[in-house]
């Protein structure tokens, strides 16, 4: 498969958070099945929000360097966000009536072909510019 996906926030989490349990598990398989089929896309917006996460609010807070090695490991996939991408937030926000976070994590998506954005927070089966949200833990 050569379509690409963009990874939101919370599936990079639960591929680390060992609490999360079934979560856990199936973060790590779509996550190592988007790595070998070099698939995976994501923002500097969802590293960010994944230090921040993983090493203050889950229940077991990653290590500093642990997360910081996570981050290393996933920038290949990270795209830059540009005032393009945010103009095309601002849009987004406004016609699919979502949080301006998730309408740039939209539009990240956009930019890097993305077919699909896995998501926990978006609207499953919902399609926003052509992306397809799919919930991998439903």
């Amino acid at each position: 498969m050569s379509d690409k996906t963009f990874v939101d926030t919370n599936v990079l989490i639960y591929a680390h958070d060992a609490d999360a349990k079934a979560k856990h598990e199936m973060a790590k398989t779509v996550l190592r099945e988007l790595w070998e089929q070099r698939a995976g896309v994501l923002s500097m917006q969802v590293l960010q929000e994944f230090y921040v996460n993983s090493t203050r609010k889950i229940a077991k807070p990653l290590p500093r360097s642990q997360a910081q090695s996570v981050v290393s490991t996933y920038s290949p996939w990270c795209m830059e966000t540009t005032p393009a991408e945010i103009a095309a937030a601002f849009r987004i926000e406004e016609e699919a009536r979502i949080s301006f976070w998730d309408a740039l994590i939209v539009a990240s998506a956009a930019k890097a072909g993305s077919v699909r954005i896995l998501s926990e927070n978006l609207n499953a089966r919902q399609i926003i510019v052509g992306i397809r949200i799919e919930n991998p833990f439903a």
